[in-house]
């Protein structure tokens, strides 16, 4: 993995396209994926990881959640259809990502809802009632932090961010920088040497 893949607007890798199929919820999946992005040969395993530990939403929930490197948009389709009544913004700054999002989202049925935007095509007054992200540790601390700064306090005041991080890769000083932030972590899982983390905003 390079950081071409994370945050290269427009990819050199010429885009070899597949399919990747995965099981989450029991429901199947089948999402076409390319070279050039982020984990193409596979449902990357943190992301595995996150989407079978996290607190996925129900179908009943509304609101507005956000899928931060969407990549080919695993996590913004399951999250769309897991809960229809729910709007999902799926952002990533590699162009080729976006577009296989929204081949998938049209795929899957999803485009009515899931919205594929550059992170500054976002508009400013939208907050997020819930944020997923398994975000780009190989990069380095000071861009993964920067990911995390900028989306994070758009969290609205009752919403949960729900990450996925390499304990190699810095999960506990990671989970420590945010709790000096003032954020309210809690390991909730730690599986095949991943962290899901849940943040939140304190209480009190």
């Amino acid at each position: 993995m390079t950081a071409e893949h994370y945050f290269s607007a427009e990819p050199t890798a010429p885009a070899k396209r597949g399919e990747i199929e995965f099981n989450v919820a029991g429901r199947d999946y089948k999402l076409v994926v390319a070279s050039g992005v982020f984990s193409a040969g596979r449902l990357d395993p943190g992301t595995a990881v996150l989407l079978r530990k996290g607190d996925l939403p129900a179908a009943a929930t509304t609101g507005v959640f956000l899928d931060v490197g969407c990549g080919y948009g695993p996590i913004a389709s399951v999250l769309a259809s897991e809960s229809p009544r729910a709007t999902v913004w799926a952002v990533d700054v590699n162009a080729r990502a976006r577009e296989l999002t929204v081949e998938n989202a049209e795929r899957l049925g999803l485009a009515d809802r899931l919205r594929v935007a550059a992170p500054d095509e976002v508009p400013g007054d939208v907050v997020f009632d819930q944020i997923w992200s398994n975000p780009p540790t190989h990069v380095g601390k000071a861009e993964l932090h920067a990911v995390l700064e900028r989306w994070l306090p758009r969290l609205a005041p009752d919403g949960v961010a729900w990450l996925v991080i390499n304990r190699n890769l810095g999960g506990d000083s990671l989970h420590s920088w945010l709790v000096g932030l003032g954020w309210d972590v809690a390991r909730v899982a730690s599986q095949k040497g991943f962290r899901v983390l849940r943040v939140s905003r304190k209480t009190g």
